[in-house]
């Protein structure tokens, strides 16, 4: 029997391409010879690399595959690989397009309302989960759920893990650096993701003025103007050090392996940590579903918080429709979400992890 060729296509964010590795990680399980191919945006592609379960990568850039010629070039360029099976979680247009036109014999996606009625995407559309059963967060499950919904899969593997090499590893970046560490996510991925620059700053203050340690922070390239405005907002700087900073995603995996504990906004970041084993306190943005994307929390090694557990007066309801409204706008909430209001639950995560550096 000739070994399965198959393609993930996963043409989103940073987390969720990390998350969706553990598709990967169980079908070589179910098909210990195939051919796995992943097909995701180029600046995803860190999380991925050295995974001993992935073959091959596809690189493409968001804004040229938006190009309709470049679309459809690369439609033709899929149908041409000959995939035995192609898995979908995205199920967006682009993806289900791919899957349409690829012929392959079997493409599994997730169904989406009224998403198969004239088109024929997917030869297995698998149903969302209902709701979480597992530690590791409903999309982690979902993912999981594509693959035992068509295949036998024994002790199915939850855990996203990023495969560092042993250079990597060993890497001296903050060698020198007075331990411990704490990486910071000063900033989210998007506008609406971002925390107010003073709440940030009063964060800051309290790890710096009670704490022994040394703290880097976490944003994309881009956002340096906006991290430095929150940096000049921070009363002890010598604690912070802004000449260590990882300029890519693979870069950032390197020496988030070398930090202590992430505090940060729920995104990549979290997903990346936690795929290092390494300890998170992860502050929800108001529009985010923690059901959802919340993983492995169990309060000593891996907090949160969330405004709706808070204050749940504040949300009339939570359903989809809603959170779309929240994410708009999530200004007035955000202002909600208050340092005090986090400190609540950060000081006692921190006393834990940190009980050897208290000043």
């Amino acid at each position: 029997m000739q070994p399965k060729k198959i393609l993930v296509i996963q043409n989103k964010r940073i987390g969720d391409v990390l998350i969706s590795s553990v598709i990967a990680n169980n079908i070589k399980k179910v098909f210990p010879e195939s051919e796995v191919t992943y097909f995701v945006y180029d600046y995803t592609v860190g999380v991925l690399e050295e995974n001993p379960n992935i073959d091959h990568i596809i690189r493409i850039q968001e804004k040229w595959l938006k190009k309709i010629p470049n679309l459809l070039k690369t439609l033709r360029n899929i149908r041409k690989q000959r995939y035995d099976i192609i898995f979908d979680p995205y199920s967006k247009f682009q993806s289900r397009l791919i899957c349409l036109f690829s012929n392959a014999p079997m493409r599994i996606g997730l169904k989406r309302a009224n998403k198969e009625l004239k088109f024929r995407f997917y030869t297995h559309p698998v149903s969302l989960l209902e709701k979480r059963s597992h530690a590791c967060g409903k999309a982690i499950e979902d993912r999981i759920h594509m693959i035992s919904s068509v295949f036998e899969l024994k002790q199915p593997n939850y855990e996203p893990k990023i495969f560092l090499t042993e250079n990597e590893r060993q890497n001296k970046t903050v060698s020198e650096v007075k331990k411990p560490i704490i990486m910071l996510g000063v900033l989210g991925s998007t506008p609406q993701k971002s925390m107010p620059y003073e709440f940030v700053a009063k964060l800051v203050d309290y790890i710096t003025e009670t704490y022994n340690i040394t703290l880097l922070f976490n944003y994309a390239p881009h956002q340096k103007p906006e991290a430095l405005k929150i940096y000049e907002l921070c009363k002890h700087k010598e604690q912070i050090n802004l000449d260590i900073y990882a300029n890519s995603i693979r870069d950032f995996a390197v020496l988030m392996n070398k930090c202590d504990i992430l505090v940060a906004n729920e995104g990549g970041s979290v997903h990346i940590a936690k795929a290092l084993q390494k300890p998170t306190f992860t502050i929800y943005s108001p529009y985010v579903n923690k059901e959802h994307w919340s993983s492995f929390e169990d309060k000593i090694f891996h907090e949160s918080i969330h405004l709706l557990e808070e204050k749940p007066d504040l949300f009339s309801s939570f359903t989809l429709e809603e959170r779309r409204r929240i994410e708009e706008n999530p200004d007035a909430l955000y202002h909600q979400l208050t340092p005090e209001l986090i400190l609540g639950k950060l000081k006692p995560y921190l006393a834990h992890q940190l009980s050897n550096a208290k000043k």
